[in-house]
């Protein structure tokens, strides 16, 4: 709205500078015909017109376009004003920035051909002086013409930008969101159906077992809505700071203590990977929470190595296993858990890798580059 005003405030000076301009142009024109006083007069009521025009073509650009080549036809008729065509090439500059091309188009192709028959008619000047002025006009009307289609573009190209950039932003969100929302589902579901089937199995024979899977369940199904509510918090609250923290390096512990109930034994070694950016904590934790609720679809019982070593320049995340069974790999690289480690790691510009070991088992490994935070 400022902004919108100081432009208004800007027309209106340049109205009263160009009518004072061309008052003095006509007075030193007039000053020495006959009937001065009456051709001073019609001058000045031209030259304000005119730049009244000037004044309101940001409201009505149109109008304000069609009224001033309408004053400059008539000027140049009674040689009552000279230089009016200024006027209308501001309007028409105004016209193209506003309007739809094939609109702005048209007022150029009318201001065009009313040149020279304003220009002609003039009773003052011959037909050199005509040519010349037609030739003036012309070069003036086509320039800010297109000085107005060149901004209106930029203007245009602008704005999709910005919209192109709110919707990758979207897009990036969703995905992120989409990941995180896997992670978790899979993760807990991946325990709970495992427990769910041994205690399946069990309940007749060993009861006290069945009643630990059961216990395992409930808690990890609590853990699960407990992340679920914390990503839906995202989609609802824009302040982050009312969030729970995601969780980081901190958290596997717990994780490990879940998927041993799973039968499968997590050893982890950590290191100095607590002083990570958040970031990259946020990422770690979820490569391995998917690697190892991979081992516990496809390979438990098993032992399962997690290694995070951290250097001032990245982060290398290893989870191994010696599981018998290889988990399936999708023929294009790997089901969705595979596809979303990837990524997660390709938005940092790093190395992913996952594959069979020689032995037996499975290995992923993934590099994550990031700024040590003492350097920052």
């Amino acid at each position: 709205m400022a902004r919108s005003r100081l432009l208004v405030g800007l027309d209106v000076l340049v109205a009263i500078l160009l009518a004072f301009v061309q008052i003095q142009i006509a007075g030193n024109l007039l000053k020495d015909r006959p009937g001065f006083a009456f051709a001073f007069v019609a001058a000045c009521l031209t030259a304000t017109v005119l730049a009244a025009t000037v004044a309101v073509r940001r409201r009505w650009p149109f109008q304000a376009l069609v009224a001033a080549l309408a004053v400059w036809i008539i000027a140049y008729v009674t040689g009552a004003l000279w230089g009016a065509y200024v006027a209308v090439a501001l309007a028409l500059y105004t016209v193209a920035v506003t309007e739809a091309p094939r609109r702005s188009l048209r007022a150029l192709a009318i201001c065009l051909a009313g040149a020279p028959v304003a220009v002609a008619v003039d009773p003052l000047h011959g037909w050199v002086a005509a040519a010349w002025g037609t030739a003036a006009a012309w070069l003036l009307l086509g320039g800010t013409w297109f000085a107005g289609r060149t901004v209106r573009d930029r203007r245009l190209a602008a704005l999709q930008a910005e919209r192109d950039r709110a919707h990758q932003i979207l897009v990036d969100e969703r995905l992120r969101i989409a990941r995180e929302l896997h992670d978790v589902v899979t993760h807990g579901m991946g325990l709970i159906a495992v427990k769910a089937s041994i205690a399946n199995h069990i309940a007749d024979d060993r009861p006290e077992e069945a009643r630990e899977a059961l216990r395992v369940i409930e808690a990890t199904s609590k853990g699960a809505l407990t992340e679920m509510r914390r990503l839906l918090g995202v989609l609802r609250e824009p302040d982050e700071s009312a969030l729970a923290p995601s969780p980081g390096a901190a958290a596997l512990p717990e994780l490990a203590e879940r998927v041993a109930a799973a039968g499968v034994r997590v050893e982890l070694t950590i290191g100095d990977a607590y002083d990570l950016p958040e970031a990259v904590q946020l990422t770690a934790y979820r490569i391995v929470q998917e690697a190892v609720t991979n081992v516990v679809k496809h390979a438990a019982p098993a032992r399962c190595q997690v290694t995070i070593t951290r250097t001032a320049t990245e982060a290398r995340i290893e989870v191994t296993n010696d599981g018998a069974v290889v988990p399936a790999v999708h023929p294009n690289g790997g089901g969705h858990g595979l596809v979303g480690m990837r990524e997660r790691v390709a938005m940092y510009g790093g190395v992913f890798t996952a594959g069979p070991r020689p032995d037996g088992g499975f290995t992923v490994t993934a590099t994550l580059p990031h700024q040590d935070r003492e350097s920052e």
